[in-house]
């Protein structure tokens, strides 16, 4: 069992927790030549055990604080987290329902599918810094094709910074990975969490626009937000799901902490499994059966040293797997 890799610490942070318990207070020095580790690596460790309240320094020693105090603590942030992104989406959604009311100054509603269109294109041809962005893929009656969206690609080429958190959904689709995949090779930061609820765009810190599923054509519109208390609603909506979405590999082939990367066969169950994919859809991805899907999973599991599947995500994203 590794109960600290369960919570999202590397395993050098979790053998340095439990060196500094069996021993008690330890120079980082020390710790590094007992676990056998660089400094840096030790100092590292001691930062991510810092952050979370399990190792204090005392003088040029660390000690290991008792950990249910400070676990209940963390328990209880993350709790309020998932619950203001619980309320943020309840409070986006009262502005979807009214949006045929009058509404403030920095609200446009966008109905016309040309001025959608144009709307979509002024995010991406305004950027200067950057583009946040959940996207659920296309969200009109008739299904298209995830495809890259106009304008993407030339603001990338100038320089602007691309992060973008994709639902499970848009990953499903052969397309929607292909489009995605030429994105990321082209710097865009991509990860995927299970259930995103919106289309969103973040043009800067100056403007967002939004669209929710809706089933009735003659409903279907965009909305602008400029600068506003909202806006800083929705900035605060992107960064809560960015923290707990799994990267997407990139381009080229990381390492792991042990210099070793992984095989290609890996890295494609790991992206299919963080994409929500069933283990039946993965098996027919990968042209082999359900069975040795499982297998691979159990196996990968216990190399990354995971004890679930959400678990396994986040070991591989840290270790750069993903």
């Amino acid at each position: 069992m590794h109960p600290l890799q369960a919570i999202g610490l590397t395993v050098i942070a979790e053998d340095t927790y439990l060196a500094l318990v069996q021993r008690g207070p330890t120079t980082p020095a020390a710790l590094a030549s007992i676990l056998r580790v660089t400094p840096d690596a030790v100092g590292a460790a001691a930062g991510e055990l810092t952050g979370v309240g399990l190792v204090e320094p005392d003088g040029e020693r660390l000690v290991a604080r008792p950990p249910r105090a400070a676990l209940d603590a963390l328990a209880e942030i993350r709790a309020k987290e998932l619950g203001a992104l619980r309320d943020s989406a309840d409070e986006l959604s009262r502005v979807w329902r009214d949006h045929h009311a009058e509404g403030p100054g920095y609200i446009e509603i966008v109905r016309t599918e040309e001025a959608r269109k144009a709307l979509a294109r002024r995010v991406h041809d305004e950027a200067v810094h950057q583009v946040r962005a959940l996207s659920i893929g296309h969200l009109g009656r008739l299904a298209a094709p995830p495809r890259v969206a106009p304008g993407s690609l030339e603001a990338l080429a100038r320089g602007v910074a691309y992060s973008v958190v994709y639902g499970a959904q848009v990953l499903r689709d052969p397309i929607g990975r292909e489009a995605i995949q030429t994105c990321v090779t082209l710097g865009e930061r991509a990860r995927v969490f299970p259930h995103v609820a919106l289309n969103l765009m973040i043009c800067d810190d100056r403007f967002a626009v939004i669209s929710a599923p809706e089933h009735d054509e003659q409903r279907r519109h965009l909305i602008a937000v400029q600068r506003s208390a909202l806006l800083d609603g929705l900035i605060g909506v992107f960064e809560s799901y960015w923290q707990m979405a799994v990267p997407l590999p990139a381009g080229d082939e990381p390492m792991d902490d042990d210099g070793a990367a992984p095989t290609d066969d890996a890295r494609q169950l790991l992206t299919y499994l963080s994409g929500g994919l069933t283990d039946e859809s993965i098996a027919r991805e990968l042209d082999v059966s359900e069975r040795t899907v499982a297998r691979r999973i159990v196996r990968l599991q216990e190399v990354l040293g995971a004890q679930t599947r959400f678990q396994l995500g986040v070991q591989a994203g840290r270790r750069g797997w993903l």
